[in-house]
């Protein structure tokens, strides 16, 4: 049974930073693709980033230099480090596990709130 299970949401000022984790289960995780996306009240779910299988990594270009991603294959976990957030980052935020250009799994997500 895949589980995807992220952590680390909270609320913050803004211009403050936050880590996001998410643990992997029952998946050979070093060879999969993760991803990192958000859903903002009232707004469409949105891409923040993807971490190859290798460590390459995209990021939406509105939050280069802000947020990036990592992961650590020893422990089944990718990471997002979201720093300089503003209230406009307020969302939830969700890990998926892809195949392709496929999410094949999603976690429940973790909820970031930026106040300003």
């Amino acid at each position: 049974q895949v589980q995807l299970v992220e952590s680390g949401g909270g609320l913050v000022q803004a211009g403050g930073s936050l880590r996001l984790s998410c643990a992997a289960s029952g998946l050979t995780f070093s060879s999969r693709a993760m991803g990192w996306y958000r859903q903002a009240p009232g707004k469409e779910r949105e891409l923040v980033g993807i971490i190859s299988s290798g460590g390459s990594t995209y990021s939406r270009d509105s939050l280069k230099g802000r947020f990036t991603i990592s992961r650590d294959n020893a422990k089944n976990t990718v990471y997002l480090q979201m720093n300089s957030l503003k209230p406009e980052d307020t969302a939830v935020y969700y890990c998926t596990a892809r195949t392709g250009g496929t999410n094949d799994y999603w976690g429940q997500g973790t909820q970031v709130t930026v106040s300003s």
